[in-house]
């Protein structure tokens, strides 16, 4: 039984290799004196006076509150983790709705006087209507749902509403009702920087609101490209058994191999650095992975599988990743191979 079903979203979108325009400069933004975008310049207007969000942006930090799920939303997160989160409804290619906000990436936003348009690379899209309507009262239930903003100074401010309750709220399998609301405020605070705040109310599945915060920056010289998952027909091949599989089939290794493994790991994973810290606590191996600390179970002396351990939902980044630990001659561990089905990264022992 295969247990390496990673439930990570670069497992399932199929990116081209190379596209036309990746290192195409950016006309007419600021430059500093050496050619660079100058990230740090006034943020520009538009010709009704508000902040001009137009412009292609990338993430770069995300913080997301711990919701006060409610009992019914905590078991259906825990049966989604179990399963290794394969219901997600992007890694199903399906449109991810307003949990967008939670997964980063890449936007493209589009901005006129009346409407401003958010383009995402997996084909889904949203309107935002600033001509002064209203939300309806009772709209038919839509995927990315209904959107209306107003500007509050030099925010912009936006109500969205009509969601079906077909999507999650993140990758972690949060729930909500067709009953979702949604308030973000946008703020261009430089040429550069976009900060976004977002609060969800759904008072039929979370006791309080809760937040996500969002840094984006400006991505200069460099397009945005499509990634459509069903381009990808192998995208569920490593979704077999259960997550908690892997308990059952792990093999007794002696405390004092596993002690070899302790270290901190570091490598290129995608576009950027990943680090992976191996810890030793009352005879188990445990690792840092995708911000959370998840327990990786033997399969053979050095070859592991992250699963679920403790109460905590895990991150889908850290559920059914494989790693397999290459040893020096005497036992040390020199790096660690991660595998899951977008491929196997090499992380070398830093310490």
């Amino acid at each position: 039984m295969k247990l390496i079903g990673a439930a990570v979203i670069v497992c399932v979108l199929t990116l081209p290799l190379a596209g036309q325009w990746l290192t195409l400069p950016t006309p007419g933004i600021p430059r500093t004196a050496d050619g660079k975008p100058n990230l740090s310049a006034h943020a520009p207007q538009a010709t009704d006076g508000h902040p001009d969000l137009t412009g292609l942006w990338d993430t770069r930090g995300t913080k997301v509150d711990e919701p006060a799920a409610l009992p019914w939303a905590e078991a259906l997160m825990r049966k989604r983790a179990e399963d290794f989160f394969k219901e997600n409804p992007g890694y199903e290619c399906l449109p991810r709705g307003p949990g967008y906000h939670a997964n980063g990436g890449m936007k493209r936003i589009i901005q006129t006087p009346t409407i401003v348009a958010i383009l995402n690379d997996d084909l889904t899209y949203r309107q935002i209507f600033v001509d002064g309507r209203t939300l309806e009262t009772d709209p038919n239930p839509t995927w990315m749902g209904y959107s209306v903003g107003r500007w509050e100074g030099d925010t912009l401010v936006v109500e969205s509403a009509g969601f079906n309750d077909r999507t999650w709220l993140d990758n972690r399998g949060h729930p909500h009702t067709a009953g979702l609301r949604m308030i973000e405020r946008y703020r261009r605070r430089d040429f550069g920087h976009l900060e976004i705040d977002v609060t969800f109310t759904d008072p039929a599945t979370y006791a309080v609101p809760f937040h996500i915060a969002m840094n984006m920056e400006f991505a200069a010289d460099t397009e945005l490209l499509e990634a459509v998952c069903n381009e990808n027909p192998h995208r569920h091949d490593h979704w077999v058994g259960k997550a908690s599989d892997a308990e059952k089939s792990a093999v007794n290794v002696a405390p004092e191999i596993l002690a070899k493994y302790v270290g901190v790991y570091r490598g290129l994973y995608g576009r950027g650095l990943r680090t992976v810290e191996v810890t030793l606590t009352d005879g188990s191996l445990f690792a840092q992975i995708g911000g959370q600390k998840v327990r990786l179970f033997p399969q053979s002396e050095s070859v592991f599988v992250s699963a679920l351990g403790g109460d905590d939902i895990p991150n889908p980044a850290a559920v059914g990743l494989g790693y397999t630990f290459t040893r020096d001659s005497q036992g040390m561990a020199t790096s660690v191979k991660e595998r899951h089905t977008s491929g196997e990264y090499t992380y070398e022992r830093q310490r």
